[in-house]
């Protein structure tokens, strides 16, 4: 039912439903509560602000993008290999627990944080999460190799196996400096501000160099 004008859907009874397609339209809610058979959702290009997929967990691709959504709890989503939630208002995402996601997309968000530690990394397909200003560092599997493999990130964004252990400490390890950025995400050789020095094995460290 795609491609329509639709602002409202009842699918509650429609119990068996295994592939729903209801993008661009003008829904500006969706009910999926009943529909624990669905493995296909594609509900992009709507009005959406929020969306309930807890009890959707045969859910295999999901695409949510161009709605207005500010959370997007995929917890649960354990079979997804493919999430598409770009385009919209998310703050936070963590798919740290689906293990067989090869395909994520969440470009064009206000992502401050973003965790794929999945076990599952070196099987990626897609990753994108270019244009989210507000996010530096994305927790990964392996951030020697996120940083070899991934390009779809914006110039402030780095890969950290913990992004929670990064900030202002000492390193006794052999690493690697990638590069020096600022807080805007560029890189610098300045001084008399506080810089981001960026190692390749996902530590950072903050630094402020006063001449």
């Amino acid at each position: 039912c795609n491609n329509n004008q639709l602002t409202t859907i009842d699918v509650s009874q429609n119990t068996a439903l295994t592939y729903l397609y209801c993008f661009n339209n003008q829904l500006t809610t969706l009910d999926v509560s009943q529909n624990t058979a669905l493995t296909f959702l594609r509900c992009e290009y709507n009005q959406l602000t929020s969306l309930d997929v807890s009890t959707n967990t045969a859910l295999t691709y999901f695409y949510c993008d161009n709605n207005q959504l500010t959370v997007l709890d995929v917890s649960v989503n354990t079979s997804l290999g493919r999430l598409s939630c770009s385009n919209n208002q998310l703050t936070s995402l963590d798919a740290s627990q689906l293990n067989i996601l090869t395909e994520i997309a969440c470009y064009n968000n206000q992502l401050t944080s973003l965790d794929v530690r999945n076990g599952n990394n070196i099987n990626f397909q897609h990753f994108y999460a270019q244009n989210n200003p507000n996010l530096y560092c994305i927790d990964v599997d392996d951030s020697v190799w996120s940083t070899a493999n991934w390009t779809g990130i914006d110039p402030q964004h780095y890969f950290s196996n913990n992004c929670s252990t990064t900030g202002i400490e000492e390193h006794t390890t052999n690493k690697e400096l990638l590069k020096v950025t600022d807080l805007l995400g560029r890189e610098t050789k300045g001084t008399n501000q506080l810089l981001f020095y960026i190692y390749d094995n996902g530590t950072v460290e903050k630094r402020i160099v006063i001449e």
